[in-house]
């Protein structure tokens, strides 16, 4: 199944549990895309220790999901 999650968050939490829940998804066989609008262009934005965002987003790329902006 084709996932779309539309992202337009600035809150570094939902960003990070965005690309977390990308991430699960393509781990059950699924196509996902994470489309950023608004605040959430700036995915980065927030990354720290508490919500790795960077890290969660290096492991979705890395497993063939889709960042669009």
């Amino acid at each position: 199944m084709q996932i779309l999650v539309i992202l337009s968050s600035q809150d570094p939490e939902i960003k990070w549990n965005a690309v977390r829940l990308g991430n699960f998804l393509l781990n059950q066989n699924e196509e996902v895309t994470i489309f950023l609008n608004g605040g959430a262009a700036d995915l980065y934005q927030g990354d720290s220790p508490t919500f790795p965002i960077r890290e969660e987003a290096k492991i979705f790329a890395l497993s063939e999901g889709v960042l669009a902006a």
